[in-house]
């Protein structure tokens, strides 16, 4: 897949707006693209940016091959000396993004494109489609992450995830952001997700009773023995059984780490008696891992309930963010390049005010209070503006014409990372190790009442006052 040719997943009408600026001499003018997202999912206060690395990889492959233009031709409607020119397309402009990880909101630029007209536009499509779908279950992910409270969660969702790639970039969306693993091989091949299981139901079905099949699974797997207890009755025979392979098999080598999974019925009526059974045994290293079609909410809700659960597996409502399986992250021109070079501003209005973009060529500072070191704020202001954060800074409702709010005694700290620069990748990839290490920092310096499941505090993303007069200005000049 990573070796796949995908310059023309794209929306046809890159295509023909693409030849049309080529016709009309608008190809080569620079454009400004701003990739942005109205709302949260899930209401929730926050949003997890993923899928950086899947842009780059795109990027550098960009080309058409002689299939692809043939392919083209055969479509009709696009001109001759338009198809000789994407012979030779590859991306010559430049990228910022912010990096994986870093907690984002609302309206705020989270990459932005500075390209030629045609490059500009081609690109639209893989860049959102990357950005939306692993910026969606990384932040579906975290969720299920804090709910477990430092538990282990690992994604087990392959098998019900929209397609190969959804499986596979699904699963290092859920690591980046802060799982433990996945049950996908693969994903740990290709991204360093840590894969790892056990054994289905089916395993226990194949031997003549269930005791055989975890003595069995025991033998084999000494140092990894999860058994799976909800094959007939947990409390009856699945627990009992699992006792008794652990005291037979594993005790006798001086194993003590074990575990048992249960994946149905009531998880926390199941698990504080198979807790209690399994501490009488004398397995009290023994974990109790759950699954079944889990979330945040019922594992918070297990929690609160008293659950004796270790580790959570969450399969289905991670891998697709069942809850709300949409991003809803935008690709919007924000300004273009003169022929002198003069960078001029342009707006999108809607009768709809979460739909009027924010013009012009710009820049995202997220500001930490000095003392406490928590995120207080994000101010997007013009590019070139220097932000001086030695005094107190008035910021800008984006939607209001009187809502201001003045910070004081804070560090400002720039949100976009140059990626490409002239076509060049400027930027080192990290590891993923690495990426998850930071999303989680960032994230821990969020306040608790902006990471609130449900009617978080809502964080403010503001306006320098120079953005807001351009923006006001252009308001007034196409109302």
């Amino acid at each position: 897949m990573d070796t796949m040719n995908y310059t023309l997943l794209c929306d046809f009408y890159e295509l023909t707006m693409g030849n049309g600026y080529f016709q009309t001499g608008m190809g080569d003018q620079i454009c400004y693209f701003d990739v942005f997202f109205r709302d949260v999912p899930d209401g929730g206060g926050f949003a997890i940016a993923a899928g950086l690395q899947q842009v780059v990889e795109y990027i550098q492959h960009l080309s058409f091959t002689e299939e692809d233009i043939s392919y083209l031709r055969g479509k009709g409607g696009f001109d001759e000396t338009f198809l000789d020119y994407l012979r030779t397309f590859h991306f010559t402009g430049d990228i910022w993004a912010v990096p994986e990880g870093t907690p984002i909101f609302p309206r705020e630029p989270i990459l932005t494109v500075r390209a030629p007209a045609i490059q500009a536009q081609f690109i639209e499509t893989y860049l959102l489609l990357s950005l939306n779908h692993q910026s969606l279950i990384a932040t579906k992910s975290n969720r299920v992450v804090r709910a477990a409270q430092g538990r282990p969660v690992s994604e087990f969702g392959s098998r019900r995830a929209q397609g190969p790639s959804g499986a596979l970039l699904g699963a290092r969306a859920s690591y980046l952001a802060g799982c433990a693993g996945t049950a996908c091989t693969m994903a740990d091949k290709l991204y360093g997700s840590p894969a790892g299981g056990t054994m289905a139901h089916s395993w226990i079905q194949m031997f003549p009773d269930e005791y055989t099949a975890f003595k069995t699974y025991c033998q084999v797997y000494p140092h990894n023995a999860v058994l799976l207890v909800d094959t007939y009755n947990v409390l009856q025979s699945g627990v009992p059984n699992a006792i008794k392979a652990f005291q037979e098999v594993l005790l006798p080598r001086g194993i003590t780490h074990c575990g048992i999974r249960l994946d149905s019925g009531d998880l926390t009526y199941l698990s504080r008696k198979a807790r209690k059974m399994l501490d009488d045994a004398g397995l009290t290293d023994c974990k109790i891992v759950a699954s079944n079609s889990l979330d945040e909410y019922i594992i918070r809700d297990l929690l609160l309930q008293g659950a004796r659960i270790d580790a959570f597996g969450v399969g289905e409502r991670l891998i697709t963010s069942k809850s709300e399986p949409v991003f809803g992250g935008v690709y919007k021109l924000a300004a273009v390049e003169d022929a002198g070079g003069n960078i001029v501003p342009k707006i999108k209005i809607s009768e709809n005010p979460a739909k009027i973009t924010i013009p012009h060529f710009k820049k995202v500072y997220r500001l930490f209070a000095r003392e406490s070191g928590k995120a207080i704020a994000d101010l997007i202001c013009l590019h070139n503006e220097v932000l001086d954060d030695s005094k107190p800074l008035e910021l800008f409702d984006p939607d209001a014409t009187w809502k201001r709010k003045v910070v004081s005694d804070f560090v400002a700290r720039p949100l976009l990372a140059p990626i490409f620069l002239g076509g060049r990748l400027v930027y080192d990839l990290p590891s993923m190790e690495e990426s998850r290490a930071y999303c989680k920092a960032q994230i821990d310096t969020l306040w608790e009442e902006v990471k609130r499941f449900e009617y978080p505090h809502t964080y403010y993303v503001d306006l320098s006052q120079t953005l807001w007069d351009i923006k006001q200005e252009l308001l007034e000049q196409n109302g």
